[in-house]
Parts: structure tokens; sequence; C-alpha cells
């Protein structure tokens, strides 16, 4: 369920807890964090990610006494239509959602809703480490986030490849499609709105439109259908190519790597450039297999976490967040051996021990070196995001 049009409409606001924990004073928060449980709704289609979140939960416990609990999500915007009922409903305190791992999309719906609790982000102990020059830490799909959502993880888009089957990879979107032809049915992307699916699309848009302004700010129907044009164009001749035909579709980033493993495609997405080192050092992919990105550069972000305005656990819920931008936390997150997303921290800053644990990381078979990431280019607003899935759906789109 896509939330931008319809949650930003709810017109009253509801009222905030009456003793708010206040960032400024961490102490506090701390004293106060301490005994809470936090109800931390996250995706939860990945055991490498899942195995991270549950170290992150036991530390945290072990350490501040703040117990957290792992509500795994098959799709963001299910945790946003609760914390928006429960506005709805008046449901000021104590809401079932403490902490979120949101996406741009949703997170300018919630914003723009008034769903949460904040300024917070910037007056965190650990945000002192933070990269604010390099990194877009301070946007999310270009809306602003003045302090209501915490940077944990950085993303960016990639391709990896079987070299044994597949040893000279297209290197730029126009040449994946004449990739395909050539290997028919050996390449495929999620279905949209799965997220890895719907990245791809706007890969796809902002390399063969060129990117133009239009797409970093609200759409506009009278930019729409000259900018998306190249794309459909585009997607008419991929899509007969693709696994089984485009007749079907991956459910999924996890479902994408299978088919690799399995030996149906020779060249798949993701938004992750660890993901096949991880994959290989697990047995989950041949030792063959490699990652790249296009010449031109590709899409990256920044993951965040946020606090729903209603939750009654918000000291913890920063102590939680705080702990998840530690070089601690942050060193582990980056090793491909544990889950191998990218920092969002300035490492070349970083207290000499601190800065240790990330210069001991190993890339590993298959993955690629942050230096060779190239480009990154900007997301578009999220608006273009819910418009290109409907389309795409209506255009290309099977049932499940």
């Amino acid at each position: 369920m896509r939330l931008f049009g319809w949650v930003a409409a709810l017109a009253f606001a509801a009222g905030g807890a009456a003793a708010d924990p206040d960032p400024a004073d961490w102490d506090a928060v701390l004293e106060e964090a301490r005994g809470q449980t936090v109800w931390w709704h996250a995706w939860g289609g990945s055991v490498r990610i899942n195995d991270y979140i549950a170290w992150s939960a036991r530390e945290v416990e072990d350490r501040f006494g703040v117990r957290v609990e792992h509500v795994k999500l098959s799709d963001t915007a299910e945790a946003v239509s609760r914390v928006a009922a429960e506005k709805a409903a008046g449901e000021a305190e104590d809401g079932a959602v403490d902490l979120l791992w949101i996406n741009g999309e949703n997170f300018a719906a919630m914003k723009e809703a008034g769903l949460l609790f904040g300024p917070w982000a910037e007056d965190l102990p650990n945000w002192r480490f933070v990269d604010v020059e390099n990194k877009p830490v301070r946007t999310d799909f270009t809306v602003p986030t003045e302090g209501l959502e915490a940077p944990w993880a950085t993303a960016q888009v990639v391709f990896y490849h079987d070299a044994a089957r597949a040893p000279q990879p297209p290197r730029a979107m126009a040449a994946l499609a004449e990739w395909a032809e050539a290997n028919p049915g050996r390449f495929a992307y999620p279905q949209p709105p799965d997220f890895l699916g719907s990245t791809f699309l706007k890969q796809a848009l902002v390399e063969l439109s060129g990117g133009p302004e239009a797409l970093y700010r609200p759409l506009d129907e009278a930019d729409y259908e000259a900018v998306t044009a190249p794309l459909w164009a585009w997607l008419d001749r991929l899509t007969p190519n693709l696994w089984r035909g485009g007749r079907a579709y991956p459910q999924s980033g996890p479902r994408l790597k299978q088919l690799m493993a399995d030996g149906e495609i020779d060249l798949a997405v993701s938004f992750d450039p660890n993901e096949a080192a991880s994959a290989v050092a697990n047995f989950e992919l041949p030792e063959t297999v490699r990652t790249y990105v296009l010449d031109g550069g590709t899409l990256g972000n920044v993951s965040f976490v946020a606090i729903p305005f209603n939750s009654g656990s918000k000291a913890g819920a920063m102590v939680l967040a705080d702990f998840l931008l530690s070089p601690e936390a942050q060193a582990r997150k980056a090793d491909p051996a544990v889950w191998g997303a990218g920092t969002v921290l300035d490492v070349e800053a970083l207290p000499d021990e601190a800065r240790a644990r990330f210069e001991a990381i190993e890339v590993g078979v298959g993955g690629i070196p942050p230096e060779d990431l190239g480009e990154i280019l900007p997301e578009p607003h999220p608006s273009w995001m819910t418009r290109l899935e409907e389309d795409w759906q209506a255009r290309f789109g099977v049932s499940r």
C-alpha cells in the first residue's frame, strides 16, 4: 500500500506526550531509556541483516538496559499505515512502532503528515562522527530530514555477473537492452513495487532521460510524459528478453540472488555493493561472481531510522539509533562477512582505534572496493517513484 498521496491528507494534529525526552540532555535520555522496550519495525527479508539487527539488540540491552524487538516487515508501508491509523484514531501515546527503518518515499509522507517525533538526530552523541560533507545525510530523496531521522547505512546500485558465463557485462543501461537481446532470459530484476525493482527503474530513468532537473522536484504532469518516454521505449525492448520472457518476475532481491545461484541468470542488480561478496563468502554464490558499476554512475542513498510521533519508548529508540551510529556498530555492519553495508561515518576523521576497525575490513571475493564505486547519482523526488511503480504495473505488471 503506497502512502505518498493519502497519508498527507490527515487533517488534525495528535497531542504529543507531555514530557518527550530531550536528546540534548543525553544523561537523562539514558536514564529514561533503561527498562524500555523498543519495537523496531525493519525489513526482515535478509538473514544477514536480521542477524545484524539481533546483534545490535543484544548489545543495546547489555550496555543500556534497553530491550529491542525486531518486527520484521516485507514492506515499510505496513508500519507507516499503522502509525497513520493510530493518529487518525487520536492515539497520541504508546504507539505500536518505536523505531522505523524508513525509505525516502515513506519519510516524505510521514513528515508531511506530522507522523514523526523530532528533531532529535543531530543531538545524538555519535552524530559527531557522521560525514555531513560527503554523504547525503541531511536529505532523503531530495526531502530535508531536519533532524527527524538518523542515518545508519549507505547503499548504491551495483550489478553482479557470473564472469564464467558472462565475462563482458553491459556498462550502461542502453547497452543492457542490447546485451539482453544477445543473451535472452539471462537477466532479471525484482517486480516493482519491491524496493530494488523500483530502484532499478529509477536508475534506468535517470540515465536514459539524462537526469533533467524535473526529476528532483515534485512530479509535474507537464514534465512526466517527455521525461519517461525513453524509459518506456527501453523497457518495451528489454522486457521480452528478460528471464521467463518478462512473463514472471522475482519478488525480491534475495529471490534474484537465488536465480543467480541456480544458474538461471548471469546478470543481476543489487542496492548493496557487498551483497555478492557476502554471498560468495557464505557459499550462496559461485566464486566466479563479480560486482561492478555502470560507467556513468549509479544511484546511491542513505538508509535512515525514524521515531513515530506517538512512540512510548522515544528515549530507548534514540539510544538504539545512537548505538547504530557508533564506530563499532558501523564497522561491524560494513564487514561483508557480517552485512557489508556502507558506513555513514567520516572514517578518515575517526580516532585511530576506530579507524583501524574499518581499515581491517576485507572486501572479499566478488566484491568491489569503495574507491571503485564511481559517481553516486542523486535519487529523484519520491513522487516520481510512486508514479513509476503505478505505470510500470499498468504496462508490464504480472499477477503475483
